[in-house]
């Protein structure tokens, strides 16, 4: 039940959601690319594959659950390179 309701909650705000989550993936990616991972082809590829999925699901107005999967993918693991940049 309760995830039912959660589910139609996220539809209800899909375009608000779908703005932010434009914001935030393509930010955090275009960040992460400037501190660093156009140096290699493997950091790039780990930058580009989950961004540009999320950004695919986003156009083909994918379910909602995949969206912030693909969404939480994308901005861990710009996170982490992020912060691995800013250190090393």
């Amino acid at each position: 039940m309760k995830t039912i309701l959660n589910e139609q909650n996220l539809e209800f705000n899909r375009i608000g959601m779908v703005a932010m989550m434009i914001l935030v993936v393509g930010c955090l990616g275009g960040l992460a690319m400037g501190l660093g991972a156009v140096q290699s082809t493997a950091t790039l590829i780990v930058v580009v594959i989950p961004t540009m999925i999320t950004l695919c699901l986003l156009l083909a107005v994918a379910p909602m659950r995949w969206i912030y999967a693909a969404g939480i993918w994308a901005i861990s693991t710009d996170l982490m390179l992020i912060l691995y940049f800013l250190v090393a």
